[in-house]
């Protein structure tokens, strides 16, 4: 170890302290001199440890409530004096400085007072000036000073001083400074969101601190790795660890499955981000096995996801097959026991929790950022444009099967049949293509199209696809519309008694 200092005074004004007792405890054991403010103080002074009011230090009291306390020559000359600097120690002799060799801050809550619905006043006054302005000093000067910027570090502190008897090296104090300037620019990056949630500024800023180290990204050639609180969506129960791959299709599963949130028991099979498999029934056992028989090839290694509590008879169908992850709301115990059987099968509880407004992706040297897709097809919406009005079961179906194209790739269609996805072309080049997969993928599944819906991603520029999909036994359509030759498309199904709904919303998922 280089250039090693031993505490012998620490600056501690924190919000939490929670871990904070023994680290006084150790300080105060090791003679350390202790200097605090406020709260921090009485809890210091709660514990029969003697402690420095910052105000003896500086002759001034906290003022304005509170909002001033640390802010002053004598605290920040203390912090940010070079001990090896000459003209440095002579100035805090000069003017009564103290030397401080640790600073020990925890800062106002901002993010959790934002996330639990305070007034705007109360989420302004969880702006800390001081602490931010302590941590920030504390560590630019890590050559002399060392810096624990976060409840989160308290017993990693306290055990570097007991270990060592409060000697810290250089790379402890300039790690300990990294973290600081972690917790710092999360911090303002936070504040500058709030501020920015409407995003008046064309400014980017993200900051996630929570990181996992993946086994490889797509390839394994690649390295991944995830930024997020995954834990806060999740309690895993059982399971490999996930993978790049698996945590794409897990997003694709939980944004399909919040279209069905409160509807009658749901469930889908996904693969490479879209869904093989979906069907909505009386039953999850029976939305299970009707989900499967969409395309029972695909579902092998796919991910499945439930909008209820899987049940021991859905469990039984399920282990009958290789997947990889299965999300549900809850699993019955006997349910949860049977799918442990395969030691690999990654088993998630999803949580209830407000997905982010905003969807980010790399883009050449730079990032696309825009507005999560909160617009799901409802009834409401559905424009009728042809003579032929479909029926209430048609309707049902139609919303049924926009609500799976919104979140298939594109170009797609998808043909859907009493609630159950009979087929989807996903991510083609031409809606025709697209179709005519379907189609294909349909029969090759032993699904009777006659009766059968469609929907599209986008307008139909001509008339080709509703004519292919009513030569199919399709006889009810629902698109946005929006294409100079709309009325084409309109002409045919009239000719031809097909029901065509628009809804004036496009659903495009690159």
């Amino acid at each position: 170890m280089s250039n090693e200092k031993t505490i012998k005074s620490a600056l501690i004004s924190v919000f939490s302290k929670n871990g904070l007792e023994p680290i006084v405890k150790e300080l105060n054991k090791q003679g350390v001199t202790i200097y605090s403010t406020g709260g921090t103080e009485k809890f210091i002074n709660d514990l029969g440890i003697n402690v420095v009011p910052v105000e003896d230090v500086t002759s001034y009291p906290s003022i304005l409530g509170g909002r001033v306390k640390t802010l002053h020559p004598k605290v920040f000359g203390g912090i940010l004096n070079r001990q090896n600097h000459d003209g440095d120690v002579a100035e805090l002799a000069e003017y009564g400085i103290p030397q401080i060799d640790v600073v020990i801050v925890d800062l106002y809550p901002f993010e959790k007072t934002v996330a639990s619905g305070a007034s705007n006043q109360d989420i302004i006054e969880k702006i800390d000036i001081g602490g931010i302005s302590l941590i920030r000093a504390a560590a630019k000067n890590y050559a002399d000073v060392i810096c624990v910027s976060s409840v989160d570090d308290y017993a990693e502190f306290l055990e570097l001083i007991s270990a060592n008897s409060g000697t810290i090296s250089e790379e402890d104090r300039k790690r300990f400074a990294g973290k600081a300037f972690n917790v710092s620019s999360h911090y303002d990056t936070a504040i500058f969101n709030y501020f920015n949630k409407n995003h008046d500024e064309a400014v980017l800023k993200i900051s996630e601190t929570n990181g996992k180290v993946l086994r490889y990204g797509e390839n394994p050639h690649q390295k991944g790795f995830f930024f997020g609180d995954f834990d806060e969506l999740f309690t895993k129960l059982h399971g490999k660890e996930l993978s790049y791959n698996n945590l794409l299709d897990v997003d694709a599963a939980v944004n399909l499955m919040l279209e069905f949130k409160n509807d009658a028991p749901t469930f889908a099979i996904l693969k490479h981000n879209n869904a093989c498999g979906l069907a909505q029934r009386d039953t999850l056992h029976k939305a299970y096995v009707d989900a499967l028989a969409g395309d029972p090839v695909s579902a092998f290694g796919g991910v499945l996801i439930s909008n209820e509590k899987i049940d021991k008879a859905t469990a039984d169908e399920i282990h009958k097959l290789f997947c990889e992850v299965v999300i549900a709301p809850s699993f019955s115990a006997e349910a949860l026991e049977i799918l442990k059987g395969k030691k690999n099968r990654i088993l998630l509880v999803i949580h209830e929790v407000d997905m982010p407004k905003t969807s980010v992706r790399s883009c050449l040297n730079g990032v696309l950022v825009q507005d999560r897709n909160n617009i799901t097809d409802k009834v409401e919406d559905l424009k009728h444009v042809t003579n032929t009005v479909p029926s209430p079961s048609q309707i049902d179906d139609l919303i049924f099967a926009s609500k799976i194209c919104k979140h298939t790739k594109s170009n797609t269609i998808v043909l859907a049949k009493n609630k159950q996805l009979c087929a989807s072309g996903t991510g083609q080049t031409s809606r025709v293509d697209a179709l005519e997969q379907a189609i294909h993928k349909a029969g090759s599944f032993k699904f009777d199209l006659n009766g059968a819906v469609m929907a599209s991603d986008a307008f139909f520029p001509f008339p080709d696809c509703v004519e292919i999909a009513n030569n199919a036994g399709i006889n009810a359509v629902i698109q946005p519309g929006g294409s100079i030759k709309d009325q084409l498309s309109i002409d045919y199904c009239n000719e031809n008694g097909v029901a065509m709904v628009m809804t004036g919303t496009r659903h495009f998922k690159h």
